[in-house]
């Protein structure tokens, strides 16, 4: 999962899909790893697959295990600074650029309240 972080201090979100798990609340792009990758070898190909971007610079950010309930996941989210191409929904959903300081815990699944709160560390 990436943190995608612009120059005027934004970063990337996606819309997730109504029938997708957490659907209609926005994400952090990223996903699965594949049996064969290392966690950056899944962000590189992740990141390129959803919203056709080509990382060039990203580091750990946090890692975060939550359990929904009806579902368990482990976030290992990178903070990606560096990166060529434009970004476009490649699975079909909206995405946008959100200045950091507006990002709204609410809008988002639980997991990802402490993605936000370390972005929010990191800008002051």
């Amino acid at each position: 999962m990436a943190a995608i972080i612009n120059t005027q201090q934004q970063v990337l979100l996606g819309l997730r899909q109504t029938h997708q798990h957490q659907g209609d609340l926005w994400e952090f792009p990223g996903g699965k790893i594949e049996s064969n990758e290392t966690t950056y070898d899944a962000l590189l190909r992740e990141i390129d697959e959803e919203v056709g971007l080509q990382i060039t610079a990203a580091e750990p950010l946090i890692q975060i295990s939550h359990d929904y309930g009806d579902k368990s996941v482990l976030l290992d989210v990178w903070s990606v600074n560096g990166f060529s191409g434009v970004p476009t929904g490649q699975e079909g959903q909206h995405l946008r650029w959100c200045d950091i300081a507006d990002l709204d815990d609410s809008d988002f699944p639980a997991a990802n309240v402490a993605i936000i709160q370390a972005l929010k560390l990191r800008v002051k």
